[in-house]
Protein backbone atom coordinates (compact mmCIF):
# COMPACT_ATOMS: atom_id res chain seq x y z
CA UNK A 1 0.00 0.00 0.00
CA UNK A 2 0.94 3.16 -1.31
CA UNK A 3 2.50 5.47 1.90
CA UNK A 4 1.01 9.40 1.49
CA UNK A 5 3.54 10.03 4.94
CA UNK A 6 4.18 13.86 4.56
CA UNK A 7 2.03 14.53 1.70
CA UNK A 8 -0.62 17.66 2.34
CA UNK A 9 -3.84 17.11 1.15
CA UNK A 10 -6.80 19.21 0.99
CA UNK A 11 -10.35 17.70 1.38
CA UNK A 12 -13.08 19.25 0.28
CA UNK A 13 -16.90 17.88 1.30
CA UNK A 14 -19.80 19.58 -0.48
CA UNK A 15 -23.28 19.25 -0.12
CA UNK A 16 -24.63 15.81 -1.08
CA UNK A 17 -26.11 12.85 1.13
CA UNK A 18 -23.04 10.93 0.14
CA UNK A 19 -21.06 13.47 2.47
CA UNK A 20 -20.93 10.82 4.69
CA UNK A 21 -18.59 8.70 2.86
CA UNK A 22 -15.71 11.26 3.13
CA UNK A 23 -15.75 10.88 6.57
CA UNK A 24 -14.75 7.27 6.21
CA UNK A 25 -12.15 8.67 3.26
CA UNK A 26 -10.82 11.55 5.30
CA UNK A 27 -9.57 8.33 7.86
CA UNK A 28 -8.31 6.43 5.24
CA UNK A 29 -5.84 9.49 4.17
CA UNK A 30 -4.91 10.08 7.73
CA UNK A 31 -4.21 6.40 8.36
CA UNK A 32 -1.61 6.60 5.04
CA UNK A 33 -0.04 9.32 6.51
CA UNK A 34 -1.27 12.22 4.95
CA UNK A 35 -1.23 15.74 6.22
CA UNK A 36 -5.69 16.35 6.14
CA UNK A 37 -7.36 19.57 5.90
CA UNK A 38 -10.98 19.15 6.00
CA UNK A 39 -13.00 21.80 3.65
CA UNK A 40 -16.72 21.88 4.16
CA UNK A 41 -19.30 24.00 2.11
CA UNK A 42 -22.39 25.45 3.92
CA UNK A 43 -24.75 22.67 2.14
CA UNK A 44 -22.04 20.01 3.46
CA UNK A 45 -23.07 21.25 7.10
CA UNK A 46 -26.66 20.03 6.94
CA UNK A 47 -25.23 16.40 6.12
CA UNK A 48 -22.21 15.83 8.23
CA UNK A 49 -20.72 17.67 11.24
CA UNK A 50 -17.44 19.77 11.48
CA UNK A 51 -16.41 17.76 14.81
CA UNK A 52 -16.29 14.67 12.86
CA UNK A 53 -14.20 16.03 10.24
CA UNK A 54 -12.03 18.01 13.56
CA UNK A 55 -11.45 14.74 14.81
CA UNK A 56 -10.51 12.62 12.24
CA UNK A 57 -8.61 15.70 10.08
CA UNK A 58 -4.77 16.87 10.39
CA UNK A 59 -6.28 20.14 11.50
CA UNK A 60 -9.61 21.89 12.46
CA UNK A 61 -12.15 22.09 9.63
CA UNK A 62 -12.70 25.18 7.91
CA UNK A 63 -16.24 26.18 6.29
CA UNK A 64 -15.73 30.17 4.84
CA UNK A 65 -13.82 32.65 3.34
CA UNK A 66 -13.73 35.05 6.77
CA UNK A 67 -14.33 33.52 9.70
CA UNK A 68 -10.43 31.53 9.90
CA UNK A 69 -7.04 32.62 11.63
CA UNK A 70 -5.45 33.55 7.68
CA UNK A 71 -6.52 35.94 5.95
CA UNK A 72 -6.28 34.51 3.12
CA UNK A 73 -7.46 31.08 3.64
CA UNK A 74 -7.57 29.89 0.08
CA UNK A 75 -4.44 30.87 -0.86
CA UNK A 76 -2.91 29.22 2.18
CA UNK A 77 -4.08 25.74 1.04
CA UNK A 78 -3.97 25.89 -2.06
CA UNK A 79 -0.55 26.79 -2.57
CA UNK A 80 0.44 23.77 0.79
CA UNK A 81 -1.61 21.42 -0.88
CA UNK A 82 0.06 18.35 -2.84
CA UNK A 83 -3.88 17.55 -3.77
CA UNK A 84 -7.11 18.63 -3.65
CA UNK A 85 -9.86 16.57 -3.30
CA UNK A 86 -13.80 17.00 -3.90
CA UNK A 87 -15.39 14.42 -2.25
CA UNK A 88 -18.38 14.05 -3.06
CA UNK A 89 -18.34 16.89 -5.83
CA UNK A 90 -21.71 17.71 -6.66
CA UNK A 91 -23.27 19.22 -9.89
CA UNK A 92 -22.80 22.79 -7.84
CA UNK A 93 -19.68 22.42 -7.19
CA UNK A 94 -18.57 21.23 -10.97
CA UNK A 95 -20.48 23.99 -12.50
CA UNK A 96 -19.18 26.42 -10.37
CA UNK A 97 -15.42 25.35 -11.08
CA UNK A 98 -15.57 25.28 -14.44
CA UNK A 99 -16.94 28.61 -14.79
CA UNK A 100 -14.40 29.87 -12.35
CA UNK A 101 -16.78 31.37 -9.84
CA UNK A 102 -15.18 31.36 -6.22
CA UNK A 103 -17.75 31.99 -4.06
CA UNK A 104 -17.16 30.19 -0.80
CA UNK A 105 -13.51 28.43 0.51
CA UNK A 106 -13.36 25.57 -1.69
CA UNK A 107 -14.26 26.93 -5.06
CA UNK A 108 -11.84 29.33 -3.98
CA UNK A 109 -8.89 26.86 -3.18
CA UNK A 110 -9.85 25.16 -6.23
CA UNK A 111 -8.51 28.12 -8.37
CA UNK A 112 -6.30 29.11 -6.03
CA UNK A 113 -4.04 25.91 -6.67
CA UNK A 114 -1.70 24.44 -8.57
CA UNK A 115 -1.99 20.65 -7.46
CA UNK A 116 -3.62 18.12 -9.29
CA UNK A 117 -7.08 18.30 -8.50
CA UNK A 118 -9.37 14.99 -8.40
CA UNK A 119 -13.21 15.13 -8.22
CA UNK A 120 -15.55 12.40 -7.29
CA UNK A 121 -19.29 13.22 -8.64
CA UNK A 122 -22.42 12.05 -6.54
CA UNK A 123 -25.86 13.20 -7.60
CA UNK A 124 -29.18 11.49 -8.83
CA UNK A 125 -28.76 10.13 -12.23
CA UNK A 126 -31.18 12.31 -13.89
CA UNK A 127 -28.55 14.91 -13.16
CA UNK A 128 -25.31 13.29 -13.67
CA UNK A 129 -26.59 12.50 -17.23
CA UNK A 130 -27.80 16.37 -17.90
CA UNK A 131 -26.00 17.68 -20.49
CA UNK A 132 -24.80 20.53 -18.29
CA UNK A 133 -23.14 18.25 -15.82
CA UNK A 134 -21.39 16.43 -18.54
CA UNK A 135 -20.52 19.36 -20.79
CA UNK A 136 -19.01 20.67 -17.31
CA UNK A 137 -16.72 17.79 -16.46
CA UNK A 138 -15.50 17.68 -20.01
CA UNK A 139 -14.46 21.20 -19.64
CA UNK A 140 -12.72 20.35 -16.23
CA UNK A 141 -10.97 16.71 -17.79
CA UNK A 142 -9.31 19.00 -20.33
CA UNK A 143 -8.08 21.41 -18.02
CA UNK A 144 -6.16 18.17 -16.39
CA UNK A 145 -8.62 17.92 -13.70
CA UNK A 146 -8.69 14.20 -12.56
CA UNK A 147 -12.04 12.47 -12.23
CA UNK A 148 -12.84 9.16 -9.97
CA UNK A 149 -16.51 8.41 -11.74
CA UNK A 150 -19.43 7.72 -9.75
CA UNK A 151 -20.43 3.94 -9.48
CA UNK A 152 -24.12 2.55 -9.96
CA UNK A 153 -26.26 1.40 -7.49
CA UNK A 154 -28.44 2.29 -4.65
CA UNK A 155 -29.22 6.09 -4.51
CA UNK A 156 -30.82 8.28 -2.26
CA UNK A 157 -34.56 7.77 -1.34
CA UNK A 158 -34.55 4.18 -2.77
CA UNK A 159 -33.52 4.71 -6.45
CA UNK A 160 -31.28 2.32 -8.43
CA UNK A 161 -29.37 3.89 -10.99
CA UNK A 162 -25.31 5.99 -11.92
CA UNK A 163 -24.42 8.57 -9.91
CA UNK A 164 -23.73 6.76 -6.81
CA UNK A 165 -20.38 7.94 -4.82
CA UNK A 166 -17.31 5.94 -5.24
CA UNK A 167 -16.59 3.99 -2.84
CA UNK A 168 -13.89 5.38 -0.28
CA UNK A 169 -11.15 2.73 -0.79
CA UNK A 170 -11.30 3.52 -4.51
CA UNK A 171 -11.44 7.19 -3.85
CA UNK A 172 -8.43 6.67 -1.81
CA UNK A 173 -6.36 4.69 -4.62
CA UNK A 174 -6.94 7.21 -7.30
CA UNK A 175 -5.24 9.64 -4.76
CA UNK A 176 -1.92 7.12 -3.97
CA UNK A 177 -1.82 6.76 -8.03
CA UNK A 178 -1.46 10.35 -8.68
CA UNK A 179 1.01 11.35 -5.17
CA UNK A 180 2.86 7.67 -6.12
CA UNK A 181 6.30 7.79 -7.87
CA UNK A 182 5.55 7.95 -11.67
CA UNK A 183 6.85 4.78 -12.98
CA UNK A 184 6.60 5.92 -16.79
CA UNK A 185 8.51 8.83 -16.33
CA UNK A 186 10.40 9.77 -19.38
CA UNK A 187 8.67 7.26 -21.14
CA UNK A 188 7.14 8.43 -25.04
CA UNK A 189 3.77 6.77 -25.50
CA UNK A 190 2.25 6.81 -28.99
CA UNK A 191 -1.59 5.77 -29.00
CA UNK A 192 -3.98 5.04 -31.76
CA UNK A 193 -7.77 5.27 -30.35
CA UNK A 194 -11.51 4.73 -32.51
CA UNK A 195 -12.59 3.10 -35.66
CA UNK A 196 -11.41 4.48 -38.98
CA UNK A 197 -13.91 5.59 -41.60
CA UNK A 198 -13.43 4.47 -45.46
CA UNK A 199 -15.25 6.70 -47.76
CA UNK A 200 -17.86 5.21 -50.38
CA UNK A 201 -18.75 9.15 -51.08
CA UNK A 202 -18.92 12.31 -49.46
CA UNK A 203 -21.77 10.61 -47.02
CA UNK A 204 -21.60 7.27 -46.25
CA UNK A 205 -18.68 5.09 -45.44
CA UNK A 206 -17.23 2.07 -44.01
CA UNK A 207 -16.63 1.50 -40.50
CA UNK A 208 -17.12 -0.21 -37.08
CA UNK A 209 -18.13 0.16 -33.68
CA UNK A 210 -15.49 1.78 -31.99
CA UNK A 211 -15.91 4.14 -29.45
CA UNK A 212 -12.37 5.20 -28.56
CA UNK A 213 -12.83 4.37 -24.96
CA UNK A 214 -10.34 1.85 -24.25
CA UNK A 215 -7.56 3.66 -26.16
CA UNK A 216 -8.12 6.62 -24.89
CA UNK A 217 -8.44 5.40 -20.79
CA UNK A 218 -5.06 3.83 -22.00
CA UNK A 219 -3.41 7.23 -22.92
CA UNK A 220 -4.65 8.68 -19.49
CA UNK A 221 -3.14 5.95 -17.47
CA UNK A 222 0.03 6.43 -19.52
CA UNK A 223 -0.17 10.06 -19.05
CA UNK A 224 -1.10 10.13 -15.51
CA UNK A 225 1.55 7.35 -14.79
CA UNK A 226 4.14 10.16 -15.80
CA UNK A 227 4.82 9.41 -19.62
CA UNK A 228 4.20 11.95 -22.91
CA UNK A 229 1.42 10.92 -24.60
CA UNK A 230 0.04 11.23 -28.22
CA UNK A 231 -2.82 10.38 -29.13
CA UNK A 232 -4.02 9.42 -32.56
CA UNK A 233 -7.79 9.27 -33.02
CA UNK A 234 -10.49 9.39 -35.12
CA UNK A 235 -12.88 10.29 -31.93
CA UNK A 236 -13.81 13.54 -30.11
CA UNK A 237 -13.40 12.61 -26.46
CA UNK A 238 -12.12 14.36 -22.90
CA UNK A 239 -8.33 13.56 -22.43
CA UNK A 240 -6.43 15.17 -20.23
CA UNK A 241 -4.31 18.66 -20.39
CA UNK A 242 -0.82 17.65 -21.74
CA UNK A 243 -1.68 14.59 -24.02
CA UNK A 244 -1.25 15.30 -27.80
CA UNK A 245 -3.72 14.44 -29.73
CA UNK A 246 -3.69 13.78 -34.00
CA UNK A 247 -7.18 13.52 -35.36
CA UNK A 248 -7.27 11.33 -38.23
CA UNK A 249 -10.17 9.73 -40.15
CA UNK A 250 -9.04 6.78 -42.53
CA UNK A 251 -6.50 4.03 -41.83
CA UNK A 252 -3.78 5.25 -44.49
CA UNK A 253 -4.09 8.56 -42.46
CA UNK A 254 -3.91 6.66 -39.25
CA UNK A 255 -0.78 4.62 -40.96
CA UNK A 256 0.79 7.85 -41.85
CA UNK A 257 0.50 9.29 -38.17
CA UNK A 258 1.41 6.27 -36.15
CA UNK A 259 4.80 5.47 -38.31
CA UNK A 260 6.21 9.02 -38.01
CA UNK A 261 4.89 9.31 -33.92
CA UNK A 262 6.38 6.06 -33.39
CA UNK A 263 10.22 6.44 -34.29
CA UNK A 264 10.77 8.06 -31.28
CA UNK A 265 8.61 6.62 -28.83
CA UNK A 266 9.27 3.82 -26.02
CA UNK A 267 5.97 2.42 -25.71
CA UNK A 268 3.17 2.02 -29.00
CA UNK A 269 -0.61 0.97 -28.68
CA UNK A 270 -2.18 -0.07 -31.35
CA UNK A 271 -5.68 0.17 -30.00
CA UNK A 272 -7.84 1.50 -32.47
CA UNK A 273 -10.46 -0.68 -34.56
CA UNK A 274 -8.90 -0.34 -38.33
CA UNK A 275 -10.91 -1.25 -40.93
CA UNK A 276 -9.62 -4.07 -42.98
CA UNK A 277 -11.16 -2.76 -46.16
CA UNK A 278 -11.83 0.12 -48.42
CA UNK A 279 -13.72 1.41 -51.30
CA UNK A 280 -11.45 1.38 -54.66
CA UNK A 281 -12.99 3.81 -55.95
CA UNK A 282 -15.19 6.32 -54.07
CA UNK A 283 -17.14 8.21 -55.81
CA UNK A 284 -17.19 12.13 -55.98
CA UNK A 285 -20.44 12.76 -55.01
CA UNK A 286 -23.33 11.10 -53.41
CA UNK A 287 -24.36 8.07 -54.91
CA UNK A 288 -28.07 8.59 -55.01
CA UNK A 289 -30.67 5.68 -54.51
CA UNK A 290 -32.63 6.15 -58.11
CA UNK A 291 -29.25 5.40 -59.91
CA UNK A 292 -29.71 1.34 -58.57
CA UNK A 293 -27.65 -0.78 -55.98
CA UNK A 294 -24.25 0.54 -56.93
CA UNK A 295 -21.35 -2.18 -57.32
CA UNK A 296 -18.37 -1.00 -54.63
CA UNK A 297 -15.10 -3.16 -55.04
CA UNK A 298 -13.35 -3.42 -51.86
CA UNK A 299 -9.47 -3.68 -51.61
CA UNK A 300 -7.44 -4.51 -48.03
CA UNK A 301 -6.40 -1.46 -45.98
CA UNK A 302 -2.59 -1.27 -45.13
CA UNK A 303 -1.79 -2.94 -42.12
CA UNK A 304 -0.74 -0.81 -39.39
CA UNK A 305 0.15 -3.12 -36.60
CA UNK A 306 2.36 -5.26 -39.48
CA UNK A 307 4.00 -1.81 -40.31
CA UNK A 308 4.78 -1.14 -36.84
CA UNK A 309 6.34 -4.00 -35.90
CA UNK A 310 8.32 -4.03 -39.33
CA UNK A 311 9.83 -0.88 -38.24
CA UNK A 312 10.29 -1.39 -34.43
CA UNK A 313 13.45 -0.66 -32.84
CA UNK A 314 15.23 -2.65 -30.07
CA UNK A 315 13.68 -1.66 -26.59
CA UNK A 316 10.45 -0.63 -28.05
CA UNK A 317 7.01 -2.19 -27.00
CA UNK A 318 4.67 -2.57 -29.71
CA UNK A 319 0.87 -3.74 -28.22
CA UNK A 320 -1.50 -4.39 -30.43
CA UNK A 321 -5.58 -5.07 -30.13
CA UNK A 322 -7.76 -8.11 -31.03
CA UNK A 323 -11.27 -8.25 -30.81
CA UNK A 324 -12.92 -11.43 -32.04
CA UNK A 325 -16.02 -13.24 -32.04
CA UNK A 326 -14.91 -16.97 -31.79
CA UNK A 327 -11.57 -18.94 -31.12
CA UNK A 328 -10.28 -15.67 -29.13
CA UNK A 329 -6.64 -16.68 -28.17
CA UNK A 330 -5.82 -18.80 -30.98
CA UNK A 331 -7.01 -15.87 -33.56
CA UNK A 332 -4.90 -13.63 -30.31
CA UNK A 333 -1.19 -15.97 -30.71
CA UNK A 334 -1.82 -15.96 -34.84
CA UNK A 335 -1.89 -12.35 -34.39
CA UNK A 336 0.98 -12.19 -31.86
CA UNK A 337 3.08 -14.10 -34.35
CA UNK A 338 2.67 -12.38 -37.44
CA UNK A 339 3.32 -9.05 -36.58
CA UNK A 340 6.05 -8.37 -34.83
CA UNK A 341 3.70 -7.15 -31.61
CA UNK A 342 4.92 -8.13 -28.09
CA UNK A 343 1.70 -8.00 -26.54
CA UNK A 344 -1.66 -8.81 -27.82
CA UNK A 345 -4.87 -7.71 -25.86
CA UNK A 346 -7.91 -9.98 -27.04
CA UNK A 347 -11.48 -9.56 -26.64
CA UNK A 348 -14.39 -11.50 -27.42
CA UNK A 349 -16.83 -8.42 -28.16
CA UNK A 350 -19.95 -10.67 -28.41
CA UNK A 351 -19.76 -11.39 -24.84
CA UNK A 352 -22.17 -9.33 -22.53
CA UNK A 353 -20.54 -5.85 -21.53
CA UNK A 354 -17.58 -6.17 -23.63
CA UNK A 355 -15.53 -4.38 -26.00
CA UNK A 356 -17.45 -1.48 -28.50
CA UNK A 357 -19.15 1.38 -27.03
CA UNK A 358 -19.07 -0.24 -22.99
CA UNK A 359 -17.94 1.15 -20.10
CA UNK A 360 -16.47 -1.96 -19.42
CA UNK A 361 -14.37 -5.05 -20.93
CA UNK A 362 -12.20 -8.59 -20.51
CA UNK A 363 -9.30 -9.03 -21.81
CA UNK A 364 -6.52 -12.17 -22.20
CA UNK A 365 -3.09 -10.55 -22.52
CA UNK A 366 -0.69 -12.36 -24.61
CA UNK A 367 2.78 -11.33 -23.58
CA UNK A 368 5.96 -13.41 -25.53
CA UNK A 369 8.68 -11.92 -23.02
CA UNK A 370 12.60 -11.26 -24.69
CA UNK A 371 14.73 -14.17 -24.90
CA UNK A 372 11.41 -16.79 -24.63
CA UNK A 373 9.87 -18.94 -26.81
CA UNK A 374 6.68 -19.25 -24.67
CA UNK A 375 3.82 -17.27 -25.07
CA UNK A 376 1.98 -16.06 -21.17
CA UNK A 377 -1.67 -15.85 -21.11
CA UNK A 378 -2.73 -13.17 -18.54
CA UNK A 379 -6.57 -12.77 -17.95
CA UNK A 380 -7.88 -9.86 -17.08
CA UNK A 381 -11.74 -9.86 -15.49
CA UNK A 382 -14.31 -7.90 -16.60
CA UNK A 383 -13.73 -4.58 -15.04
CA UNK A 384 -13.74 -0.63 -16.04
CA UNK A 385 -11.73 0.19 -18.56
CA UNK A 386 -9.53 2.34 -17.28
CA UNK A 387 -8.44 -0.94 -14.81
CA UNK A 388 -7.97 -2.62 -17.93
CA UNK A 389 -5.77 0.24 -19.52
CA UNK A 390 -3.81 0.04 -15.90
CA UNK A 391 -3.28 -3.81 -16.36
CA UNK A 392 -1.99 -3.72 -19.70
CA UNK A 393 0.46 -1.14 -18.89
CA UNK A 394 1.48 -3.43 -16.01
CA UNK A 395 2.64 -5.55 -18.48
CA UNK A 396 4.14 -3.15 -20.86
CA UNK A 397 6.49 -2.19 -17.99
CA UNK A 398 7.58 -5.28 -16.75
CA UNK A 399 8.46 -6.13 -19.94
CA UNK A 400 11.03 -3.12 -19.88
CA UNK A 401 11.97 -3.98 -16.35
CA UNK A 402 12.89 -7.30 -17.13
CA UNK A 403 10.29 -8.75 -14.05
CA UNK A 404 8.20 -11.80 -14.58
CA UNK A 405 5.30 -11.77 -13.10
CA UNK A 406 2.45 -14.49 -14.68
CA UNK A 407 3.78 -17.93 -14.99
CA UNK A 408 0.61 -18.85 -17.27
CA UNK A 409 2.48 -20.26 -20.26
CA UNK A 410 0.56 -21.08 -23.26
CA UNK A 411 2.09 -24.32 -25.49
Amino acid sequence: MTSLAGRRIVLGVSGGIAAYKAVEVCRRLVDLGAHVSPVLTQGALRFVGETTFSALGSERVQTSLWDEVSPIPHTRLGQQADLVLVCPATARVLGTFAAGISNDLLTATLLATRAPVVVCPAMHTEMWEHPAVQDNLALLVRRGVHVVPPGEGRLAGGDIGKGRLAEPVDVVAAVQRLLSPKPLAGWRVVVSSGGTREPIDPVRFIGNRSSGKQGHALASEAFERGASVTVVTTVDRPLPAGIVQERVETAEQMRQAMMAAAVDADLVVMAAAVADFRPVDPAAGKIKKDKGVPQIVLEPTPDILAGLGSIKRPGQILVGFAAETSDLRDNALGKLTRKGADLIVANDVSAPQVGFEHDTNQVVILVRRPGSDEVEAIDVPLDDKRRIAAAVLDVAQSLRSGEHQHDNALG
